[in-house]
């Protein structure tokens, strides 16, 4: 059975589980939702805390809803988020990517979000949600691409910050720069170039969104997955990693702060 060989960059602290459960269905599957079926039996994959799983579940009620995630302390917050809800059509599930738990030919839709980024084989995870996914049904994933974020104001340590990302993530196993190579990877994972529909959506922040944002990343770059990283290959130093950290926090303290972050998109039709 594969497992997962890449390590996560951004880790399960607070200050990043916190961002991830802001996520919705509407800012982060847009092009996915006109194809979803209210009888539709959907697969989440790397579901983490779960909104946007339960917004999926609220979109299907003759339908159900499965989030899978590796790390089975973000789907405790995640089943919590479906009670609150009263859904009762959704449950969560601890299970590798690389290999489902799952028969072939189960899912309407198997969807992941900011996840083919953080693996070590993102054709290979394709692979397999292709391999669940009923005839006729879809695969869908969204992932940002780093390379390509725009920034204002352009703080220094924010430029060093986006050179250190690269490293980073590379290092740790992964492609920060997914967006770009989603259409790629569908291609490579057995799908024709007239089954993939690929496209591109974006974030933006600005105001309170910019503040939440700020402090999601004061913290995450303190986290293991990233700074002991950093440090260990020698990218940085420790001080350097604090100094980013708090320019992180000052950035999102600025009245006119700009992020967007551009995402490729693909939705795959199983042929």
């Amino acid at each position: 059975m594969a497992k997962e060989q890449a390590v996560y960059s951004h880790g399960h602290d607070k200050s990043v589980v916190q961002d991830h459960a802001r996520r919705t269905a509407q800012d982060s599957a847009a092009f996915l939702l006109p194809h979803i079926r209210p009888t539709d039996t959907i697969l989440d994959v790397g579901c983490g805390p779960g909104t946007i799983t339960a917004d999926l579940a609220a979109l299907v009620p003759q339908g159900k809803v499965i989030g899978s995630d590796a790390v089975e302390g973000v789907l405790t917050q995640a089943r919590q988020v479906a009670a609150e809800r009263g859904l009762t059509n959704v449950a969560f599930e601890t299970a590798d990517a690389n290999s489902l738990p799952y028969p072939d030919d189960s899912f309407d839709i198997v969807y992941c979000h900011q996840v083919l980024q953080h693996v070590k084989d993102p054709v290979g995870i394709l692979r397999e949600m292709r391999r669940v996914a009923k005839p006729g049904g879809r695969v869908a994933a969204r992932e940002a691409d780093y390379k390509a974020w725009a920034w204002y104001p352009e703080l220094p340590e924010i430029s060093r910050w986006a050179d250190l990302y690269q490293k980073v993530a590379k290092s740790n196993g992964g492609e920060p720069n997914a967006g770009r190579y989603c259409h790629v990877w569908a291609r490579q994972a057995g799908f024709t170039p007239h089954d993939i529909d690929a496209s591109w959506d974006s974030w933006r922040y600005t105001g309170e969104r910019v503040r939440h944002f700020s402090l999601s990343w004061t913290g995450r770059i303190l986290q293991p997955g990233f700074a002991t990283t950093a440090v260990r290959e020698g990218f940085t130093t420790d001080d350097e990693i604090k100094a980013i950290s708090e320019a992180w926090r000052f950035w999102g303290t600025q009245e006119d702060a700009l992020m967007v972050i551009p995402h490729g998109q693909i939705l795959c039709r199983k042929t």
